[in-house]
Order: C-alpha cells, then structure tokens, then sequence
C-alpha cells in the first residue's frame, strides 16, 4: 500500500474482524442530507508511556539483544525528550477535531497514495458460483443483484440496519451511508471523493459504458423483467468490443490516470460521461465467460478472486470496469460473481452485509413487484479519444497485464475444522487463525514475520482502525515450540494458549484505540506538520522492520460461502484474507511472483499443515486428560 509517508504499510487495516467505519470531512463532497447524528465518544490519544512500553514489546522479536538495547534508548530519549512535544501538538488537535486521526488518515492511507487501487488497495469480494445456462439467466441474475441493492440502500437511507453492538457499546454507522453513490476522482498528488444521490447505474459489457436508469419517467421503481430487458439492450447494443477501453485507465497509477482524466475533461461529451459515471449508484460489470468451469474447486476459487481483484488482464475483463466507484458488481457469463469495492469510504464490513443480503434477496421466490409504466432505454456513454489518451491507454493496458502476472493468488476452504472447533476448546477463533499464520510464516522462513491485523475502532466518532500487531514474543514461542520435535504436546498446547492469549491482550486494546501504529503515525504527522524534524526512532531498526508487515491479515466473515481477496503489501510479503465459518474456513492468500522468496502455494501448505497440527495438539492434550 502506501510506500512514504505512514507508519506502516496501511492496506492490511482496511479489512478487519469487526466492522469499522468513519465520516469523512476532508476531501469530500456530498449531495445528500445528513441523517441523525449518533452521540459517540472521541478517539482517544494514548498516553505516550503506554504507547512506547507496547511499541518495545512489539519490536523485541525482530531484534538481537544489542539492537533491543539501542531501541530501548531512543526510545527513553524520545519519551522524555521530543515526544513530549510532539504528544502535547497532537493532544492540542485532538481537543480542536472529533477525530484527530480521520482527515489525515483518509489522506495519507487513500487519497495520496498513487500506486493503481487495483490490487494495491481495492479487494474483491467473491459470491457463490453460479450455472447460468443462457444469457437470460445471466441478465436476471444481475437484474436482481441490482434490486438487492436498492433495498439494502433503502435501509440504509432510511437508518432501518441496526445498530452495531461491541458489547454494549454502540458502533458509528455513518461508513454505511458512503458505500452507494460514491466515486474516487483523480487529481495529481491527491484524489478526491464525490457523493450523488441517483437514480441510475452504469453498466459496462464488452468495455462499453453505458447509463441505466433504474426508475421510469413516472417515478416508478423498475421491476426485474424491466431491468432485465433493458441490460438485453445493453448487451445488444455493444456485441462487439469497444475500440477505446477508457475503463482501464482507472487501473493506472494515480497521477497518469490523472492526466488522462484532464486530457478528457477537455472536451465537453467526456466531461459529460465522466460526471455520469461519477454520480451514478454503483457500476454493474457484465463480463465475458473465463471457462471457470473447466475448473474444478480451488482453482475455480482462485480465477474468480482474480476477476474481482482486477479482471483478469486487459484481454480478459481488466477493462471492464470503473475501479474509481466503490462499488462495482461482478456478474460473469459463466457463473462468476461478487463486486469490487475501492476502499477509501468503507472498511469491509458494510461490504460483507451487503454481500449477505443480495444472496438472500436472490435465493428468495420474490413476488412480481409493479412495474413503470415508462422505462427508460439504456444511454452508450461517449468519449472522444485523441491520439495521446489513446497512447495512455495502450500503456494503461500492459501496466495492468503486469499487475495481473504479478499477482499470485491461491485460495482455498481449509474444510478440516471452522470456528465451532475453536470455540470448543475455549480459544478465540480470530487469535487462533492469527497463530497459525504466524505458525506458518515461521516455519517457512525460520525467522518471525511482522503481522499485520486490522481492529476496528468504531465505537469512537468517526473511528476506522487500529493494528493488532500479532507477531508478539509469545508467538514466536509458540512456533518454535510447534517445530521442536522433542517438545511435549502439554508444552505445545501451553504456548499456543500464551500467544492467543497475547494476541487478543492485544486486540481488545487495539479495539479501544490504544494500540501503538495509529498513535505514533499521529505522533509522525504532527511533526512533519509542524516542520520538525523527525526523531530517530522512526529511521532505527525496530521501527522499521516492525512496520514491514510481511504478513497482511483481514478476517471478513460474511455468513454465504464467500470470501474477499486482496494483493500483499509488502513486495516480500504475503495476504491472507478469511472468512471463518462454523465448520470450514474460506482463506485467500497472495504474493507477488516477482519476489524469489514468496509465492502462496508453499504458503498456503504451511497454513494448511499449521491448521492442522494445531488440531491434532489440541486433541491428543484433550485425550491425555481422560
């Protein structure tokens, strides 16, 4: 993710196991009324001592004795010296912001990050398959997946989802009102977000991109037999790929897309298609078959996670898309489903509920709903390409065509056990997968992998996240313990239970907005704000190998057997995105192909193996008991 200004790597905090949300104030326009005001509390600022004395637990693993000493020092130095200036710059905009941590964080996490979204931030979210025996099966399909939408939207306009509980504290619900609608928008050095309120939809087949207006000229809501007939429109009129894919320069890096986007704006028919795009509701894909089916199991899985992350190529569906539009729904020829979603407005969460309620809204018989009377016919969007956007297109392509060989996807339902197992022996599932993530990565590589989890800190106004750092000194005990042949299974089964216990130590501090990433990025930010220089801590080894997360981690349970799927965030790393289930875990695991030292077959075999002797300690310490 973002290689410059943050703390670490920041994409691995977009997705967590619990929903989290924010109100975005900075670079943000909006259209539509507020709606009511929940009443939270203020995140906090950690007080500096805390935060230091976690931050030297957290860095022990990946130093030797000599270097922890030297860390410890500055450290020492840095409390009692420039931190106290800088802790009380960053108390001073805490009193004067709800949330002094959102505007920078939407800034420095999204908006001013250039490389592409497309693998480097934006997930894809992978729905059941499904057998469409004809196009008309196909249309329906989406047809319903849009009229899903509209009323997960209804809901959510109306406040009528729930509101979210962590324990008995209420979590901010605004991130929902910023899924639907919203739009990423290009500018070189940092992008902006727009928010409509419309009534229609952009459709894009065969990489032509079209308006699709979902009530009539009477006011009236189209009904799936309407909206059907008007895609069979859309697919009709566009039977032959479009010459000009201006879809694929929103998988460019920012600033040239950027470029391209004002090249465009130049003339007054693409300002006008632009602007449509933009304001529309979310981007329905009807893409092209990829032969999922002659594929059986995992492989299907790991095609389909391609397509949602970035489509497969620009000779695939790569170019049919809008990567700019939060929401982007998949619905392939051959069975292909789920959506892509950009990930400055949302964390995971909404994304997953919203996932849940189309495949309900699906698999329901639903009653023939009233129709317009006057629909509207689908409108092809114009764009004149001269020679020079042409040219960025051209190169728009082969840069995705790199993207997509680099990325090296394996997924996988590891169908052994899921979270009901875990339960059983009294241990927090999430923790659980954690260590045998950390299990693997060690057994791999014989040394401790930075982990990084995202916690949700939503129960604070405009809360989004903190890191649960999950590498910990009892991790690494526990990995050595599970490799150490001569060990006892009680010794085994007593370390495991350290290291979860560790990590969800860690987790339910990370959760109230105390963990140690956010506070020193803010501690960071403060400084550079302020022209002061920036204290050695930042530039010593803890710091640094501590915030080169090897290992990007995200549990986003939704309760259909899906899964979401994201790319590394380091070049030597590896992402492992989950979805626990009581009797089965969906995983989806990455590395780039580039790096000699990664690639997630062999990583995906030392999780299974982890997984699994994780299991039989669990049982034979069970056994000796009786």
């Amino acid at each position: 993710m973002l290689r410059g200004l943050r703390l670490t790597s920041l994409k691995s905090c977009l997705l967590e196991p619990y929903a989290s949300s924010f109100h975005i104030k900075c670079n943000y326009t909006s259209t539509k009324p507020s709606s009511k005001v929940q009443n939270l509390p203020r995140l906090p600022v950690p007080k500096l001592g805390d935060t230091l004395n976690k931050y030297l637990k957290s860095v022990q693993p990946f130093l030797n004795d000599a270097e922890f000493n030297t860390t410890c020092n500055l450290v020492k130095e840095f409390e009692s010296g420039m931190g106290k200036k800088l802790q009380s710059l960053l108390e001073k905009r805490a009193e004067q912001h709800q949330n002094w941590l959102e505007d920078w964080w939407l800034n420095t996490a999204y908006l001013e990050y250039r490389d592409p979204v497309v693998v480097f931030s934006s997930p894809g979210l992978v729905f059941p398959f499904r057998k469409f025996n004809n196009q008309q099966d196909q249309l329906k399909y989406a047809a319903k997946t849009l009229l899903a939408a509209l009323d997960y939207k209804a809901l959510i306009d109306n406040d009528k989802i729930p509101v979210e509980m962590m324990g008995k504290s209420p979590l901010d619900m605004s991130q929902y009102k910023k899924i639907f609608g919203t739009c990423r928008i290009p500018i070189e050095k940092r992008d902006k977000l727009s928010f409509n309120d419309s009534k229609h939809v952009t459709v894009i087949h065969n990489n032509h991109i079209f308006r699709v207006d979902l009530w009539g000229s009477d006011g009236k809501r189209l009904n799936e037999d309407q909206i059907s007939q008007i895609l069979k429109k859309v697919v009709d009129l566009s039977s032959t790929p479009a010459s000009d894919t201006i879809g694929v320069l929103t998988s460019e890096n920012r600033d040239n897309w950027a470029k391209a986007y004002q090249l465009l704006s130049k003339d007054k028919v693409n300002r006008e298609s632009l602007l449509d795009v933009e304001t529309s509701l979310a981007v329905l894909c009807l893409d092209a078959a990829t032969g999922v089916w002659r594929l059986e199991g995992d492989p299907q899985r790991t095609l389909a996670a391609a397509q949602t992350i970035h489509g497969g190529g620009s000779r695939s569906n790569g170019a049919n898309r809008w990567f700019d539009k939060t929401i982007q729904f998949i619905v392939g020829a051959d069975g292909i489903t789920g959506l892509t979603y950009e990930h400055s407005p949302a964390e995971g969460q909404p994304i997953a509920v919203l996932t849940d309620f189309i495949i309900k809204y699906i698999e329901q018989d639903k009653p023939v709903e009233s129709s317009s009377s006057s629909p509207k016919d689908p409108v092809r969007l114009t764009f004149n390409v001269n020679k020079e956007v042409a040219e960025m297109i051209s190169t728009a392509k082969t840069n995705l065509d790199k993207l997509v060989a680099d990325l090296d996807l394996n997924c996988f339902k590891f169908d052994r056990y899921g979270k009901n197992f875990i339960k059983s022996h009294k241990m927090s599932p999430d923790s659980y997968l954690q260590m045998a993530m950390q299990y693997a990565f060690y057994k791999l590589h014989g040394t401790p992998g930075a982990h990084y989890e995202s916690a949700a800190t939503r129960m604070y106004a405009g809360g989004r996240t903190e890191t649960i750092r999950s590498c910990s000194v009892q991790s690494v005990q526990f990995a050595r313990a599970m490799l150490d042949a001569r060990a006892a299974p009680r010794d085994k089964l007593a370390a495991l239970h350290g290291a979860v216990k560790a990590h969800k130590d860690y987790t339910v501090q990370a959760l109230q907005g105390l963990g140690v990433d956010r506070h020193l990025l803010g501690l960071k930010l403060i400084a550079i704000e302020n022209g002061i220089e920036l204290p050695k801590i930042y530039s010593d080894p803890g710091y640094v190998r501590s915030a080169h997360m090897r290992i990007s981690t995200s549990q986003v349970a939704c309760r259909c057997d899906g899964f979401m799927c994201y790319g590394p965030l380091v070049p030597d790393g590896y992402a492992t995105c989950y979805n626990p289930r009581d009797d089965d875990v969906n995983f989806a695991t990455a590395a780039f192909a580039a790096h000699p030292d990664t690639a997630s077959a062999p990583y995906r075999a030392a999780l299974e193996h982890a997984l699994t002797d994780m299991h039989d300690v669990l049982l034979r310490a069970t056994q000796s008991k009786l």
